[in-house]
């Protein structure tokens, strides 16, 4: 009974990875660029200046100017924040000086509109910048990992959730069905065929399992919050209102009136400095001004984001507008906290850059376990089916036709799509009518382009063909980049600009990875040719 359940087991994770596997790799994909969305969309917007670090300007001076200028732009706010310069999660990098505010909602409306402005730090003016180019950035990217493209949000997303739920069950279902896990951790025979790939799928399996339990299970909280509403309907009664009453709730969102933001009787400054005391270690990001109708005015002084998983309830200490600390109750619910930890799981937002670099290299092992595990299907069955010589035999070459097409073509046709999308950015023109959109649409052409080559070649030849064409569109990157922009490594090195830099070099870096495999395999395909000669020979002999 034991063994039986083991085979069941084994036969469940075999034909869920199978069916989701393509699926789930575009995910792994582009969900793992998203660790590193913000750092691509700068690349990609290679108008914007050099980071450079803002520094010699007097803090309480810089604090009047915002004032001054919330003061002229949104005078009819139901609020204001001044953020300061700092080093910033979300976007990460460096953050100058800038102004937000939210208008007063029109009558019906829950919220009013929002409005920003970069402030340069000397004047207080708005700063000029470079209008950068069109692009979708690394954020479509990212947006692709749980919505797909060309689909309404709520198909993309029910599909994804769907594979998400499929996978986990394919994780569970792999943990059961190797009795040794920790033992296949420590095992690798190298240069074995069907062996070989069992063990790298078991490895990168169990080395990273920790955080495809959590990436998963977290991924879930995306596709169950997206159908909230409905369940809310169900529960609470039809209608609208029901539902964002009950989300209200749940998040804590505010639904009191205000009276416009105005400039506090206390100095900013000194209230900066309290932050600063309280927070040796982070320091200030920015100040919220407002006032509820019926209640003095408010002052929220907000810390760096840092030091905690869930970034989207921030630390911050409350003043009165005369400078007297103020407590306001927290009105986030559990389920609410509990949500958006879940969430600042999955993003990694809040980690700093070892642990970034964690999710990021854990991320591609999650590329190479899906990559793995269908390749292992087809190298198990086509040594079976070779042998087999008859009806039943000829359909399923088919369809083992079909998957190795399939594994080809995602496996090595999606990261060379992603590269095309890269080049699509330097190489479209700047001025031209919706850019973002073709720039992804170059990245859904060249992926097509490959599906189709790969379906016309050799299988041998059409993955190494395709390996060579990988090295070659990730390798070219910094050289198009050269050619096109004045944002290239001679100039990004010389700055200290590790952002810009550091994707260029990774770039070559992931030339450099499919370069080898692409060599890997040549060589063990010639080794493999030689010795089928050798044995026809003996055979014939």
């Amino acid at each position: 009974m034991k063994e039986g359940f083991r085979q069941s087991m084994a036969w469940l994770h075999t034909w869920t990875g199978l069916v989701v596997g393509w699926v789930l790799f575009f995910v792994f994909v582009t969900g793992t660029a998203g660790y590193v969305d913000d750092e691509i969309t700068r690349w990609m917007e290679p108008e914007r200046p050099l980071q450079v670090r803002i520094e010699g300007v007097e803090r309480g001076a810089m604090l009047e100017r915002a004032l001054q200028r919330l003061e002229q732009v949104a005078s009819n706010a139901k609020s204001w924040t001044i953020t300061l310069p700092h080093t910033t999660l979300r976007p990460r990098g460096e953050q100058g000086l800038a102004i937000s505010w939210e208008d007063l909602p029109e009558h019906g409306h829950d919220y009013g509109r929002r409005g920003g402005e970069e402030l340069n730090a000397r004047t207080g003016l708005p700063r000029q910048e470079v209008e950068p180019r069109e692009t979708g950035g690394g954020g479509a990217l990212y947006e692709m990992h749980y919505v797909l493209h060309y689909m309404p949000y709520n198909v993309g997303i029910t599909i994804v959730g769907v594979c998400t739920m499929l996978m986990l069950l394919a994780i569970l279902t792999g943990v059961i069905t190797h009795k040794k896990i920790f033992k296949d951790f420590f095992t690798f025979r190298p240069g074995k065929g069907q062996r070989s790939w069992l063990d790298a799928h078991n490895v990168i399996s169990v080395m990273a399992l920790p955080f495809f339990l959590m990436i998963t299970y977290s991924g879930l909280i995306f596709f169950v919050f997206n159908y909230m509403p409905a369940a809310a309907v169900a529960l609470y009664g039809t209608g609208k209102q029901q539902e964002r009453v009950l989300i209200d709730e749940l998040f804590g969102r505010d639904k009191r009136e205000y009276l416009p933001a105005s400039r506090p009787q206390v100095a900013l400054d000194e209230l900066v400095q309290r932050g600063e005391a309280q927070w040796p270690e982070q320091g200030v990001a920015s100040l919220t001004i407002s006032q509820v109708k019926g209640e003095p005015a408010r002052i929220d002084v907000q810390r760096i984001l840092g030091g905690s998983v869930n970034i989207y309830d921030p630390v911050m200490l409350s003043f009165a507008a005369d400078g007297q600390p103020a407590v306001y109750p927290d009105k986030t619910h559990g389920p609410g906290k509990t949500h958006r930890m879940l969430i600042g799981l999955h993003e990694g937002l809040f980690a700093d850059w070892w642990l970034r670099w964690l999710y990021l290299v854990a991320g591609l092992l999650g590329c190479g376990m899906i990559g793995t595990g269908l390749v292992l299907w087809t190298v198990k069955r086509r040594n079976g089916h070779l042998k087999r010589n008859d009806a039943a035999a000829l359909f399923d070459a088919y369809g083992l036709r079909l998957v190795e097409v399939l594994n080809v073509g995602t496996l090595v046709g999606l990261p060379t799509a992603v590269a095309a999308y890269f080049w699509a950015n330097r190489l479209l023109p700047v001025g031209m009518a919706e850019r973002a959109s073709w720039e992804m649409h170059c990245l859904f052409l060249t992926w097509g382009w490959l599906f189709l080559y790969a379906s016309l070649r050799p299988l041998k030849k059409a993955w190494l063909e395709m390996a060579w064409m990988a090295v070659a569109a990730f390798g070219l990157i910094p050289l198009i980049n050269a050619l096109t922009t004045d944002r290239h490594l001679g100039v990004t090195l010389a700055e200290g600009d590790w952002v810009l830099a550091g994707f260029d070099l990774s770039m070559l870096g992931l030339a450099a990875l499919f370069a080898y495999g692409a060599m890997k395999i040549r060589r063990r395909w010639l080794k493999a040719d030689i010795a089928a000669v050798q044995a026809g020979k003996e055979a014939l002999a």
